[in-house]
Parts: structure tokens; sequence; C-alpha cells
């Protein structure tokens, strides 16, 4: 499984990681990207999970 942090995004007063991650569906077997939008501090246990 792909894992890999984009990009850092500043709004206002609050930081953003955009993290991007691939993931195997369980019926075709074919790989899909899923995005999310999140503070940097939970980047990693937001990878680990699913």
């Amino acid at each position: 499984m792909a894992k890999k942090t984009v990009a850092t995004l500043q709004t206002s007063s609050k930081r953003l990681t955009k993290a991007i991650k691939m993931v195997k569906s369980p019926k075709t077997g074919a790989y899909t990207f899923v995005e999310s939008v999140m503070p940097p501090e939970s980047v990693n246990d937001w990878l680990k999970g699913n």
C-alpha cells in the first residue's frame, strides 16, 4: 500500500495537510486513491487505519 503526504496547506490560522493513500478494493482487486485534508498530527493515525 502506497503512503504519501502530498502537500502542506495553510488556511488562515490552521495548518492542514493533504494525505493520499492507495487502497485495494476487496471486490474487484483494483486500487483506488483516498484523499483527506487533516491536521499534520493525525496523518500517521489515518494512514495506519483502514
